[in-house]
């Protein structure tokens, strides 16, 4: 699939990329609604009721991986919370092996998220991944997320990359149309982000159920 020797800088995303999805995913469908329930003395299907246009009025935004934000609105400690709940953070299979094989590579290799800084540090002491990576570079610190162009223009300010020579690996799709735009020039996505959830149908993009798929060439 990838011919690594037009390859010398990758980036990687982290939640539903490199990590389980499926901590996210349950963290705010299923634990977030219940805590809000309980502060305010609701059914937890009448939370979702609430919670879910909410929700879906912010994503895209910065604001939708803030936990500052969603602490504020919602009157909750989102990241003490996601401590909480950290037994469920779990690294994707054959991940460590890709980063490992990457670290023996002469390639810069990025870890390129819009994680909120609090999520990410807790996610890096849980899976140890952090010595794999050249640079940790999160959308909080430029401003924008992924899912805008000028995230990537920014990225490429601060960490000066070929765009025609990297390669992204990310489950989003609305942020590999992004970076496509941008002009990165090997673009791949996942197909099972949440190893919960069935597999996904992509079509748009290269994609790969797991990054055995990825090492071979290298």
């Amino acid at each position: 699939m990838i011919n690594w020797k037009k390859i010398d800088t990758v980036l990687l995303d982290m939640d539903g990329t490199l990590l389980d999805l499926n901590f996210d995913n349950h963290f705010w469908k299923e634990f977030v609604p219940l805590k809000y329930a309980q502060l305010h003395g609701l059914s937890v299907p009448a939370a979702k009721q609430q919670l879910v246009p909410l929700f879906k009025t912010m994503e895209g935004k910065l604001e939708w991986y803030c936990l500052d934000y969603w602490s504020n609105a919602l009157q909750l400690d989102i990241a003490g919370l996601k401590t909480e709940l950290s037994g469920l953070i779990a690294v994707l299979p054959h991940v460590v092996e890709f980063l490992e094989k990457m670290q023996q590579s002469t390639k810069k290799v990025f870890l390129v998220t819009n994680a909120h800084p609090d999520s990410l540090a807790l996610k890096m002491e849980k899976t140890c991944l952090q010595p794999f990576f050249d640079a940790i570079i999160s959308s909080h610190d430029l401003g924008v997320p992924k899912e805008h162009a000028d995230f990537w223009s920014l990225l490429q300010q601060q960490q000066p990359f070929n765009k025609q020579s990297t390669l992204l690996v990310d489950d989003n799709l609305t942020v590999l149309a992004a970076a496509q735009n941008f002009g990165i020039g090997y673009l791949v996505s996942i197909i099972k982000p949440d190893t919960r959830l069935p597999k996904r149908d992509i079509t748009d993009y290269p994609a790969i159920e797991d990054f055995r798929e990825l090492m071979a060439g290298l």
